[in-house]
């Protein structure tokens, strides 16, 4: 059977302070890095070159999506490992992913996930197809969710939700795509997607003012969504108004700390349960903000 072949992508903004690391992980292991620059400002691109990735610049769209869609449609592998500049490969995932793609069609659709993660494994991804749409299960396999350990406040969460933080990061060439409509999509699959066990490692957060910075951006987006929809732009409908200030933070809190055991996480977890809770009420005073300007 022919060696398939696998191309890393990855889209990046100013990112010169986590993509050395990011590459380090896989450049060792891949055939091929593609690095869709849009417009950094700092060294990224000279990073990215120092790694040998092929680098593309162009500019920096508010969905930032459509970049990852770039670097992907420019990868040449049979398989695509789609990566964020503040991810790193575990050895541990680098060998499974090596392992799956020595594997037949067939052996592929035949393996197995060790007992203990499986039902975990299938109950975030009932999650996402209720959130997302059902995700396409006919055909070869030709995806797989990777779960993802998020690094936050000095340690890697496992609880409040946070985990297995499952998303669709390895594909193969022409079977998946963005559709570029907004910066939460889940990207479409023309196949059957799988699990690999082992933990891509999460770093999004070095410092607490990092994780306000991207709550900030998140609010915007939510508040933006809200104000699109909304004929009366010059008030806050009571039902937003309760919903967004009262019921909204109060649920969020609920099911990251108790319902998904956030408090095993300690500190961390109380931190991470209530500023995402914060968030919902963020967003109503952008919603504020956006009908006074208008």
């Amino acid at each position: 059977m022919k060696k398939e072949k696998i191309s890393v992508a990855l889209a990046v903004f100013n990112e010169e302070k986590n993509l050395s690391a990011c590459l380090d992980s896989v450049k060792n292991w891949v055939d091929e890095i593609v690095v869709v620059d849009g417009g950094s400002s700092d060294k990224t691109v000279a990073v990215a070159e120092k790694h040998g990735a092929k680098v593309i610049e162009t500019t920096n769209p508010p969905i930032f999506h459509i970049n990852k869609q770039k670097a992907i449609d420019a990868c040449k592998g049979d398989w695509i490992l789609q990566l964020d500049a503040d991810e790193q490969v575990s050895s541990k995932l680098a060998q499974e992913i090596k392992e799956v793609l020595s594997m037949s069609d067939q052996e592929r659709k035949e393996r197995k996930l060790s007992s203990n993660k499986h039902w975990l494994f299938e109950r975030h991804q009932q999650i996402l197809a209720k959130r997302d749409g059902k995700i396409n299960q006919n055909g070869g396999v030709v995806a797989y969710f990777v779960s993802r350990k998020n690094y936050f406040l000095g340690t890697f969460l496992k609880h409040g939700g946070v985990y297995p933080d499952g998303v669709i990061r390895l594909i193969k060439k022409n079977q998946a795509y963005f559709p570029c409509r907004s910066v939460h999509e889940q990207i479409k699959i023309k196949g059957e997607v799988a699990w690999l066990e082992s933990s891509l490692l999460h770093f999004p957060f070095p410092e607490f003012s990092n994780y306000l910075e991207k709550s900030i951006c998140y609010s915007q987006e939510k508040a933006r969504q809200l104000f699109e929809k909304k004929a009366n732009k010059g008030k806050i409908p009571f039902r937003i108004l309760i919903d967004q200030l009262f019921l909204g933070p109060t649920i969020v809190f609920f099911r990251l700390y108790f319902r998904h055991l956030g408090f095993k996480d300690g500190f961390p977890g109380f931190v991470f349960a209530f500023f995402s809770s914060v968030q919902e009420i963020m967003a109503l005073v952008f919603y504020f903000e956006l009908g006074k300007n208008e």
